[in-house]
């Protein structure tokens, strides 16, 4: 393999980068605001960012460049045990595009965001029951776990291959055979995702997204229950529709 590896070639289109980073902040911002009412409706709007961002890689996976689509690493079982045992022996096969391990994290973090984000949506609205709580923050902290893994097999992999997969996320380039290159970034695409998500968190901060919010639940509901998140984002956004009029 070594002898391939020759060029610094275009690996990670930007749209791919630019979900990996995005998906990364919303995850993160939306772990460290669980906890508090202050920001429960930034919680909430990252939760919604990152089911977006998900619905967006599932298209990408079988639109996306070369590298990007699932068919890329969708590897047998057998392919990866066979990886994590040259990876034990200090020795990994290497793959310019993800590894049978990475692809693993890949498909955990794509089913655990869709998980957590769907059972967040119907915590928040109360649909249900109460249980559903349990189930987000199972998914959450599941999440949570893989996102560990996948960090420190990153890690170790860069060790093993002597390369900087951090690095190669942020420019898309890798060392390899230029048969392996893609034919482009796909700059436009990525700015389409980059502008829907600031879109998205433009709208809602300017309070016209009542509805994605609400649509699920009443006013009744909310007085039945001491939910006190929820009615302090009503008020704020009451709020800022009356100094808007």
């Amino acid at each position: 393999m070594s002898e391939l590896i020759k060029n610094r070639i275009l690996v990670w289109d930007l749209p791919t980068r630019w979900f990996h980073w995005l998906l990364a902040l919303s995850f993160a911002g939306a772990w460290l605001t669980s906890e508090s009412d202050r920001y429960s409706d930034l919680h909430v709007m990252l939760g919604y960012t990152l089911l977006g961002l998900i619905a967006f890689r599932l298209v990408w996976g079988f639109a996306g460049s070369r590298h990007a689509r699932f068919r890329d690493f969708a590897y047998s079982p057998a392919k990866i045990v066979q990886y994590l045992k040259s990876l034990v022996s200090g020795r990994p096969e290497h793959y310019l595009g993800h590894n049978p391990a990475g692809a693993v994290a890949v498909f955990l973090l794509l089913a655990l965001g869709l998980a957590t984000g769907i059972s967040g949506w119907l915590t928040y609205n109360e649909i249900g029951g109460e249980w559903f709580e349990d189930v987000h923050e199972f998914f959450a902290n599941s999440m949570l776990v893989v996102v560990g893994v996948h960090i420190a097999g990153v890690i170790v992999s860069s060790l093993l291959h002597r390369e900087n997969l951090v690095r190669a996320m942020v420019t898309g380039y890798k060392q390899g055979g230029n048969e392996a290159a893609i034919g482009g970034k796909r700059a436009l695409s990525a700015l389409l995702l980059v502008a829907a998500v600031a879109g998205f968190w433009g709208l809602w901060f300017n309070g016209n997204l009542d509805p994605l919010v609400t649509a699920q639940t009443s006013a009744q509901t909310w007085e039945e229950h001491d939910y006190r998140g929820k009615d302090e984002y009503r008020e704020r956004n009451n709020d800022r529709r009356d100094d808007h009029d």
